[in-house]
């Protein structure tokens, strides 16, 4: 029997996970049955099973699949070899969430991920991790940020840190609520209240 490639496991995983991301956009997870999923992938029960045990470990794969997005983003914009302002940062990745979220229904699974996560402590876990990870990078242009007065430097970097990732889930909830066009200023609107001196007036 021909062994089959890494390429094409790969991309019949991704093929059952979108399979499930548009079932359970449209029905919630705990309405969607295996038979939803099954149905919806057009694969047979054996199929879906090489992959997945079960619902739940399709959803911490879409959970998995979210955050990790979310932290690459976040690295990507931190570590980038020019520096960045603050709101500059924040209106790249809100930009990057928009196009996740038309490409996805990323921003709608989201608030799934959210709310399963009360019920299930390793999701929620995952979650903070996540959170911890993404404030740890961006405390560090919180910092230079204060250091050149862009910030107030009468306020410890960690909790206005947090302040400011809170941003990000709050973008969110507003893309799911009233979709892209609904938060169409808000690039510009943190350029606003983060502003980079030192780069040239746009």
């Amino acid at each position: 029997m021909p062994k089959v490639s890494q390429r094409h496991l790969d991309a019949r995983r991704a093929e059952i996970l979108a399979a499930a991301r548009r079932c359970f956009l449209r029905d919630g997870f705990h309405a969607t049955s295996m038979q939803d999923l099954l149905l919806e992938a057009g694969l047979s029960a054996g199929a879906v099973y090489r992959y997945f045990a079960s619902k739940q470990d399709m959803i911490a794969a879409i959970a998995e699949e979210n955050l990790r997005e979310v932290v690459a983003e976040v690295d990507k914009v931190v570590n980038r070899e020019s520096a960045v302002g603050l709101g500059e940062l924040l209106a790249d990745l809100f930009r990057v969430i928009e196009a996740k979220h038309r490409e996805n229904g990323f921003a709608a699974m989201a608030l799934l991920v959210w709310s399963e996560s009360l019920r299930d402590p390793k999701l929620a876990e995952r979650i903070r991790t996540t959170l911890t990870q993404v404030t740890a990078d961006l405390a560090r242009i919180v910092r230079e940020s204060q250091e050149t007065g862009d910030l107030p430097s009468d306020i410890a970097a960690e909790p206005l840190t947090q302040v400011i990732v809170a941003t990000v889930p709050g973008y969110i909830l507003q893309l799911a609520t009233f979709g892209p066009g609904g938060v169409a200023g808000l690039p510009d609107a943190v350029r606003a209240v983060w502003p980079d001196r030192s780069a040239p007036a746009r």
